[in-house]
């Protein structure tokens, strides 16, 4: 005849058994929008493509309220000459809120990804926006200009499609903002 004990450490068990087979309630997945948000974040898209601010805490960070605008319109850039190599030690150079690039590819300026029609990426597609990153051409056009250092394109073209279309569903959701960026400058010597 089992004991009392023996009798509380069966029941014990058999009490912890569905509990042991419950599973935890499900995480519900991320919208495309908040997927793409995580993306934009962790591969650093504001680090180029953000004016910056000077933080007290943390230093330069990304200006909240032009997020992913691009280069500052008529903010002065840097130039740079082969001889900077030498004398500088500098492969590239760049402007205070690192929106502008200057090295032997000539000035590189990070487009406004904003969904403005006017000077951001709101008259693309999604098509031609996944073929600028997986083809290194601007807006993914065969015959487009090449998309200039220091943009790690070469990197983000191993993006699957689910990431691309998260990216891009955040980047027409961010708000639209004015704000048109130079054109690249071709390095000394080169015609415009």
């Amino acid at each position: 005849m089992p004991t009392l004990k023996a009798i509380l450490v069966a029941c014990s068990f058999a009490a912890l058994i569905p509990g042991c087979q419950q599973q935890p309630p499900a995480t519900p997945a991320p919208t495309p929008v908040e997927r793409g948000k995580y993306l934009v974040t962790i591969m650093g898209c504001n680090d180029c493509h953000s004016p910056k601010v000077m933080d007290p805490t943390y230093g330069i960070m990304p200006d909240t309220t032009r997020l992913l605008s691009g280069n500052r319109e008529g903010l002065p850039y840097p130039t740079w000459t082969p001889e900077d190599i030498q004398n500088r030690n500098a492969i590239g150079l760049f402007n205070a809120e690192l929106t502008a690039w200057a090295g032997p590819w000539g000035v590189s300026f990070p487009m406004n990804l904003t969904p403005d029609k006017e000077t951001g990426i709101g008259e693309w597609t999604e098509e031609s926006f996944i073929a600028a990153l997986r083809t290194g051409k601007h807006q993914g056009q065969p015959d487009g200009r090449p998309i200039l250092p220091p943009m790690p394109w070469v990197m983000y073209r191993e993006t699957n499609d689910d990431d691309m279309k998260a990216i891009w569903a955040y980047l027409r959701s961010v708000p639209a903002i004015k704000n048109a960026v130079p054109l690249p400058v071709p390095p000394a010597g080169m015609p415009h």
